[in-house]
């Protein structure tokens, strides 16, 4: 299986959402395939907030850590760059439409709909057995030294 973009440039992050050196972390692992974003997820028991059901704060950290780098990944392709940025979350906000089953696979996908110098505005989406049950709009910037993110990858 191929690597993903955290396992390609952050593989010793500690990230709850997406470092693959977390142990108990969430271990998203995001694809770039033609200009858009992609990540297959499963969630496990204590995932939910309640029986078969996804807890809202796991939907957060899936969107959220996905489209980060989405974001990063862009600004590196679109900078010519050999790895990406360093970015954080400037914000983002993510609108429930539907309950999220617990035993269905996860879809994330994410597309950058605006990037200017350090920063980059994402949309994505959370979808679960064909049907978007969360939506995310984020704006996520570069940052550098003196950062406290900065090296973290």
């Amino acid at each position: 299986m191929d690597k993903s973009i955290q396992e390609t440039y952050a593989p010793e992050s500690i990230c709850f959402g997406c470092g693959p050196a977390n142990e108990k972390g969430l271990k998203i692992r995001s694809f770039e395939i033609d200009g858009e974003y992609v990540a297959e997820w499963r969630a496990e028991k204590h995932h939910e907030a309640f029986p078969g059901m996804l807890n809202g704060g796991i939907i957060g950290s899936l969107l959220d850590c996905h489209s980060n780098w989405a974001a990063a990944h862009y600004m590196m392709k679109r900078d010519g760059a050999d790895s990406p940025p360093c970015t954080v979350t400037a914000s983002y906000s993510i609108k429930l439409l539907r309950p999220t089953p617990s035993d269905a696979v996860i879809n994330l996908r994410a597309k950058v709909v605006e990037s200017e110098g350090k920063r980059a505005t994402v949309e994505a989406e959370l979808i679960a057995n064909d049907e978007v049950c969360a939506t995310c709009t984020g704006v996520f910037v570069a940052v550098g030294e003196g950062h406290p993110a900065f090296h973290r990858w």
